[in-house]
Parts: structure tokens; sequence; C-alpha cells
């Protein structure tokens, strides 16, 4: 399979032997006035650390448990505000799209689209996206085996022009109201030619696990943060939030934000342990 390949944002080089980067932010737009407090306060955690940063927040999840769920402020209003803390803070930008309809008007705003794990097999929407030639997140199913990614990459690179596409693991279906990370797919998916990164969030999720809402156990997302950077990936994803406890979407698997400077600092020792020996090489296991 082919190496690892870069991805370039704002001059950034993103994937190979760079150290890893940072996506991160509240799981839905609140307020206005939230999501940019929130960015603020990332924006100067990772300038501190030195770590690349795009900020993440959806303004629309329409994957929820119950029709009760907050969604956000929806798709006009959404990146309205991401378009600010694009601009006034000077910070890419990530957010969820669901439809073919809103990609154009999302690619607009948006450094990167994120296609969700719930989506991550519909044709018609990751080439819409991917025809935008922004940069494409794409969040595993949590239903696909590591070596089928091969799949959702090659619609990918049906699209004319050079495909950048980032590939993120978020864990897989374990029984009823459970997810389990199986950390032989982060090389796996890796060997595939795409930088990879570990969602430390939603992999502690308890989907649907409390009854009209999903929940979580955010006390395991330090433990399995290290375990994916020890293993090798490029880049770390991690919702966060201020109060997690009023979050208005995934609180319980949402890491306070006063915990994270600690925890990249972490994984940067660990990161640069790793990354000067790392060689993937993954057609044993992903050849047909």
């Amino acid at each position: 399979m082919a190496a690892n390949k870069i991805v370039s944002l704002r001059g950034w080089q993103l994937g190979g032997r760079n150290p890893f980067f940072l996506i991160a932010g509240p799981c839905v737009i609140e307020s206005e006035q939230h999501c940019l407090e929130m960015a603020i306060q990332l924006k100067q955690i990772a300038s501190d650390l030195e770590v690349h940063f795009i900020f993440k927040a959806s303004y629309d999840k329409a994957n929820r448990t119950s029709i009760r769920s907050y969604r956000g402020p929806g798709l006009e209003d959404g990146l309205k505000i991401l378009k600010r803390v694009r601009e006034d803070l000077d910070i890419p930008v990530l957010s969820d799209v669901h439809s073919v309809e809103e990609v154009n008007r999302a690619a607009e705003v948006l450094d990167v689209l994120q296609i969700p794990a719930f989506l991550s097999r519909q044709t018609d929407l990751i080439l819409a996206a991917a025809a935008t030639g922004k940069i494409l997140n794409i969040k595993k199913g949590q239903f696909l085996a590591p070596w089928d990614v091969k799949h959702v990459v090659e619609k990918v690179q049906q699209v004319d022009g050079p495909a950048q596409v980032l590939v993120t693991e978020r864990g897989t279906s374990f029984g009823y109201n459970n997810l389990v990370v199986d950390f032989k797919s982060l090389p796996i998916i890796r060997s595939l030619g795409v930088p990879v990164v570990f969602d430390a969030a939603h992999s502690v999720q308890l989907p649907g696990g409390s009854g009209g809402w999903s929940g979580g156990q955010s006390e395991f997302i330090p433990h399995l943060a290290r375990a994916a950077v020890a293993v090798g990936i490029d880049g770390i994803f991690v919702e966060v939030h201020d109060q997690p406890e009023k979050a208005l979407s995934d609180g319980t698997s949402a890491l306070p934000i006063d915990l994270l400077k600690g925890i990249l600092s972490d994984l940067q020792r660990i990161d640069r342990l790793v990354k000067p020996g790392l060689e993937i090489s993954g057609s044993e296991v992903c050849d047909d």
C-alpha cells in the first residue's frame, strides 16, 4: 500500500512523521459566546504547547438518540459563528456535513469537512464533499472493519484533483450501548496511505446508554489517548467543555477543558518517543 501521505493545512504538514495535531472543541455550538470562549481557551493551550490545532463544533447534530435532543443552531447560523471563530481568532474550523445539499455552503466557511461515522458509506455525500477540494475528515463507522476503510478512501480518490483525507477511528460497536477500541485498527488504516486520527471522546461514549441520550465514561479519555499515541497516530480528536455537566450534547464523554493541557503534554512526550522509529507497513493485513 502507499506510504502515509501528508495533508497540508495553512502551511502545516499533517501526517507522516510530523508531530500529532489536535482537533478539539465542544460537541455542538451552544451559543456564539460559548463557542468563542472555548476557541480562545483552546487556541491558547495549543499555542503554549506548539500543537497544530483545528477547532471543532457541530452546527447540526443530526444523528441524535432522541427527537428531544438539542441539535445546534443549524446550518446558516452555525456557519456564521464558525466563520467568526475562523476569521477573528485565525483558527481553522471543522464541522459535520450530513447531506449533499449543504456541502457547498459549508465549504465556503470550513477548512475541514467532517463525514459523520453513521454516514461514512454514503457515496454521494463523500463524492460531493471531496469535490469541494477541502480536506475531508471521515469518521470510521462503528460498523466498519478497519480494512474496509480502503473502499471509503477509494471513493474520495475518484474525484479529480488531489484528495486530502483524514480518517478518524472512534470505536467499534461492542454489544448494546457500548463501544470498544481495537488498537490494531490504527496501523491498519494508516497503511492505506492516509493520516489517522484517534477520537478519544467518542470512543468512551455509551450510545443510547442513558435511555433517551448517550452516556459516556470521560474518565478513560486520557488512558485511550495515551495508548493511541503510543501505537502511532497523526492526530488526536477530543471533545472538550468548560462545564461538561451542563453541556447540551455528549457532556458525559467530554473532557473538562482544564485537564487538556496536562494530557496533551503527556501525549507529546509519548509522540516524541514513537515517531523516530515508526514504520507502518500494512500490505499483509490490507491486501485482498
